[in-house]
């Protein structure tokens, strides 16, 4: 049977870790939207923007194994504390810049490295101090209340911007934002966890390294659902990237955009609001439908249908995407051992970090040779037959949420034999 809610008040620490992350999580979103300000106030160049902007996302995408490896050799609760200092210094320093008038671009760029880079060594640390913190039977509640946060700070993240931008600047909007992630990392110090002791035995940071990309070959499930992921991600980026065009172009005008994309959003805060409340006894059989729900809104708009259609499917589509992050963190968390989770998750985050921006960079130049309909329906198919795909596989049909009764490592999947292909 599913796991029954269970209640996260009297687990010491959680509200604690719930409130840093929360905070840390809301000052990365906020980076992005102040960045491209500062350089549109600084130089006004497209160039620029987009060296800056590459500055932060290319050294996420090569460190995130690195944040992995330092987070399962370390205590993740010091490598988070590290990672949102060093994101607060650098905000900061941009800051200093915009109030004194000194903006120079190839600071900006070298701060949105290192901005970019602590990302990557933060971002595989949730899952772990998730279960320092959460005993196994509470994380789905645990990570249900998580998700709903980020998405939370997801939608009010640019809109937080441009108010600070308008009412106190855009210098001092980065000086906030460090004092967030400063706040979110003294979260951190008095965080009561679980210390999970790692296998006795001579290990350097380049055998981890390999041994993560190992632990993901390792289980089929997992390597097989990332590369499902990764595919949804990527049609969710040629969806950001037409959806707004064909709203704009085709159905009204930008309202017609607004309307669907806050949907969409109310939908992945009602996902992960609802995902420990549902008879959920297959965990991967749940993701596999949220994943295949996403087809949805990009047949919608390749019609295109109405404003209200589009915004329906697009509803639909990220309630399974809240639903599917929440119940397949839990599942991760639950199935890993403590020692190799953070590189497992590292590569879950690299795919969806990865992914996305490339659906963006393809999307258009494709639509112009194809029309925009030809690369919407590809983008459905290929989300939809790769997530319903998954179900071949039998793990995938037959895997449970772990039970109370049994351990984490009990519930680390075995090799595959003969009868599990």
């Amino acid at each position: 049977m599913a796991l029954a809610p269970t209640a996260l008040a009297p687990i010491p620490g959680f509200r604690r870790l719930l409130t840093g992350r929360t905070l840390s999580v809301l000052a990365t979103c906020l980076i992005p939207t102040a960045l491209t300000l500062a350089v549109i106030h600084a130089t006004g160049s497209a160039a620029d923007l987009g060296l800056v902007l590459a500055c932060e996302l290319i050294p996420q995408l090569v460190l995130l194994p690195v944040g992995g490896v330092l987070a399962d050799r370390h205590s993740p609760q010091r490598v988070a504390f590290a990672a949102d200092l060093v994101r607060g210094a650098a905000q900061l320093a941009i800051g200093i810049e915009l109030l004194t008038g000194t903006v120079n671009i190839l600071h900006l760029c070298v701060l949105s490295i290192i901005t970019g880079a602590a990302v990557a060594i933060g971002t595989p640390t949730v899952s772990p101090l998730v279960t320092a913190v959460v005993p196994p039977e509470a994380r789905l509640r645990a990570n249900s209340r998580l998700g709903t946060a980020r998405g939370i700070a997801l939608v009010a993240g640019p809109g937080i911007v441009g108010v600070l931008v308008v009412t106190i600047g855009v210098g001092w909007s980065f000086v906030l934002t460090a004092a967030l992630f400063i706040v979110a990392a003294t979260t951190l110090g008095g965080l009561k966890v679980t210390r999970h002791e790692r296998p006795a035995g001579n290990s350097t940071f380049m055998k981890d390294l390999a041994e993560g990309w190992q632990v993901v070959r390792a289980h089929r499930w997992f390597w097989t659902n990332l590369v499902g992921h990764g595919i949804s991600n990527l049609t969710a980026g040629v969806l950001m990237t037409l959806g707004p065009l064909i709203a704009v172009r085709e159905l009204g005008g930008d309202a017609s955009w607004v309307i669907t994309y806050q949907c969409g959003m109310v939908g992945m805060l009602l996902g992960a609001y609802l995902a420990p409340r549902l008879p959920i006894t297959r965990p991967l059989v749940a993701t596999s439908v949220g994943g295949f729900v996403f087809a949805l809104p990009l047949l919608t708009f390749a019609v295109p249908a109405p404003t209200a259609v589009n915004a329906a499917a697009y509803f639909v589509a990220m309630l399974g995407l809240g639903v599917l992050n929440t119940v397949w963190q839990t599942v991760m968390q639950q199935r890993f051992e403590p020692h190799t989770l953070a590189r497992a998750d590292s590569y879950d985050a690299l795919l969806s970090f990865a992914a996305r921006p490339l659906g963006l960079a393809l999307a258009a130049p494709v639509a112009v040779v194809t029309g925009n309909a030809a690369v919407l329906v590809v983008a459905a198919v290929l989300v939809g037959a790769s997530s319903i795909g998954l179900l071949a596989l039998r793990e995938v049909r037959t895997m449970g949420f772990v039970t109370k009764k049994e351990t984490a490592l009990d519930s680390v999947t075995a090799p595959e034999t003969a009868d599990d292909r």
